[in-house]
């Protein structure tokens, strides 16, 4: 017997998501002059918002990739190969990551995890060096739903007499989950949005 679709398809995975209503009529909207002055605006507009989405008074960066793209910004723009990170497992993404940081040069310590809870603050004290650049975090792992305490993480890390950058990835939990930029101390923050017709990235960098 031939089936057939009823109703309007609802889509169930963990990302992307289903687009709202609104967003999908305006993306119906006739495209605007990418040089002229209503996209000036409303990227203006876009841009300044944004920090709101973050929780930053500092500027969102945004630019056409995906969140591979974004973890590759945020690794180049800030370290340089020959670098010492450590990082934090907590999923498949976390060590996906880890993978593209050591394939551009960086020296990667891993604390291993169990997939089942979220970065330990508690291993700062003890694996943190002054040899790190940087401390790389999960927010909420896709792959498994665990979501690491970030204020925790940062307070570890000023408890200790390093000053590493602190990355944090929250592609898949900005906009949903409470996640504070400013207030928390991190240094760089990666997001991605996706709609129908290309995915976007964003970082908000932390003046030091």
């Amino acid at each position: 017997m031939e089936r057939h679709n009823v109703g309007r398809h609802f889509l169930q995975i963990p990302g992307p998501t289903n687009v709202p209503d609104r967003v999908l009529r305006a993306i119906a909207q006739p495209t605007v002059d990418h040089r002229g002055p209503e996209f000036t605006r409303l990227a203006g507009s876009v841009l300044e918002r944004l920090k709101a989405v973050f929780k930053t008074r500092h500027h969102v960066i945004v630019y056409p990739s995906s969140g591979t793209g974004v973890w590759e910004a945020a690794l180049v723009n800030t370290l340089s190969p020959g670098d010492r990170v450590l990082a934090f497992e907590t999923g498949h993404f976390s060590t996906l990551w880890c993978e593209m940081a050591a394939r551009l040069g960086l020296v990667v310590d891993l604390v291993p995890g169990d997939w089942r809870h979220g970065a330990d603050p508690g291993a700062i004290a003890d694996r943190l060096t002054a040899e790190h650049a940087a401390v790389m975090v999960v927010h909420n792992e896709t792959s498994t739903g665990v979501r690491s305490r970030i204020p925790e993480i940062r307070a570890a890390i000023d408890r200790t007499e390093h000053s590493p950058l602190l990355l944090v990835d929250t592609i898949s939990s900005l906009g949903s989950m409470d996640y504070r930029h400013d207030e928390w101390g991190v240094d760089v923050t990666v997001g991605c949005g996706t709609c129908p017709t290309s995915p976007s990235s964003s970082w908000a960098p932390r003046a030091r």
